[in-house]
């Protein structure tokens, strides 16, 4: 049980949280341990991560607010190494940076503005752009997976799984037009064989006709000798 200092702090932050949510962020506690809460942090708009829905924890100490909790991100991002404690100054990896006053809303804030950069820390990678874009696509099988994130997160996993089935039936119709334009690349190359053809046939019967001009030609200066 976490002491009634850091359970009471814990629910008064929650309820806060509820009535003024983190930008592209949304958080719960487990039920069973107000100590672990997860996170979910939609990928902003004109980013890598757009679209992306990604899947973390915050461990919190039972001194909390007097010491910070722990960053986990558990959906791979292609920012983050997973299941690993992130260094940041509003971790634990600093607890001499750490100042009480700050909240969860304030950690949130501070895990989504650190994702955006580009500067390194211990937890950190360096992925391509490109990469990032295919983790975002990626993200919504691989929280269905997860039985926390199915839980706590009942209106996300509908969400992923109507981007899901968007993706396939974009990748389906792409399919659908390729084989579409290979039918109709077929079928103007069999309209210029039959042209072809045509072309070919009527030479044959010019050929044979003059020949038989020719031909009578021929046997008529013949006769005439």
């Amino acid at each position: 049980m976490a002491p009634s200092t850091s359970t009471q702090r814990l629910k008064r932050e929650y309820l806060k949280i509820l009535k003024d949510p983190v930008p592209h962020i949304v958080a719960h506690p487990l039920p069973e341990n107000i100590l672990e809460w997860h996170y979910v942090i939609r990928g902003p708009e004109g980013t890598p991560y757009e679209n992306g829905i990604y899947h973390g924890k915050l461990k919190f100490p039972p001194e909390y607010p007097f010491k910070p909790p722990s960053i986990l991100i558990i959906t791979p991002n292609g920012r983050f190494k997973c299941n690993m404690r992130l260094c940041l100054s509003i971790s634990d990896y600093h607890p001499q940076t750490w100042n009480p006053v700050w909240s969860i809303s304030t950690i949130l804030t501070g895990l989504l503005s650190f994702m955006l950069e580009n500067n390194p820390t211990m937890g950190s990678i360096e992925t391509k752009d490109s990469k990032k874009r295919a983790f975002a696509r990626e993200s919504w099988q691989f929280n269905l997976e997860n039985k926390d994130f199915c839980r706590l997160f009942p209106e996300l996993v509908e969400e992923c799984r109507e981007k899901i089935k968007s993706l396939k039936q974009q990748q389906s119709w792409r399919v659908t037009d390729r084989v579409s334009e290979f039918s109709d690349s077929l079928s103007a190359i069999r309209g210029e064989n039959l042209v072809g053809s045509a072309l070919v046939n009527i030479g044959v019967v010019v050929g044979f006709v003059a020949f038989l001009y020719t031909a009578r030609c021929v046997i008529s200066a013949l006769n005439d000798h």
